[in-house]
């Protein structure tokens, strides 16, 4: 057997807005504010399924999962992730590992960070410990520390595991 090791990133962000609820990785967090997109605006789902995505080479979430489409409007971002990863396991290819970084001058994240990270590592069939999440502030800068948006950034490490003659 020959394994082979790929890496994807992905980012995304999204404009803080009041009147909506805010979700990360899955979970709802109490906060004044949530994520404004058609989905349910989950950064850190989105940019997890752009970095699986982009590990297999099948793509971004636009290609596969177009904001301008009803069948998608307020879908909880969870089942775009479990989509992702039908999609990857279906080329052969499963999990190593997950790094995420949340962009966010507000809220702190950390209490939540247990439930958000059992939710992805459910959702990619992995143990928790495969799954990693933290979070920053940008120390007061840019629309993200002016408390207008959120940011997230992602790394996986998929195998796939071919046989040879």
């Amino acid at each position: 057997m020959i394994s082979q090791l790929r890496v994807g990133m992905g980012y995304d962000v999204h404009k803080l807005v009041k009147g909506r609820p805010l979700v990360l990785g899955g979970v709802t967090i109490a906060f004044e504010k949530g994520l404004l997109g058609h989905s349910d605006a989950d950064v850190l789902t989105h940019s997890a399924c752009d970095a699986l995505l982009g590990a297999a080479a099948l793509g971004d979430l636009g290609r596969h999962f177009p904001d301008n489409t009803p069948e998608f409007k307020d879908i909880y971002s969870i089942e775009l992730l479990r989509r992702c990863h039908r999609m990857i396991t279906g080329k052969g290819y499963s999990l190593v590992n997950l790094d995420a970084t949340v962009f966010a001058q507000a809220p702190k994240i950390a209490t939540y960070n247990d439930p958000i990270r059992q939710n992805i590592a459910d959702c990619l069939e992995v143990a928790p410990s495969m799954i990693n999440v933290k979070a920053t502030t940008t120390e007061g800068l840019g629309y993200i520390g002016h408390g207008e948006g959120m940011a997230a950034m992602c790394v996986v490490m998929i195998k796939s595991c071919k046989k040879t003659n």
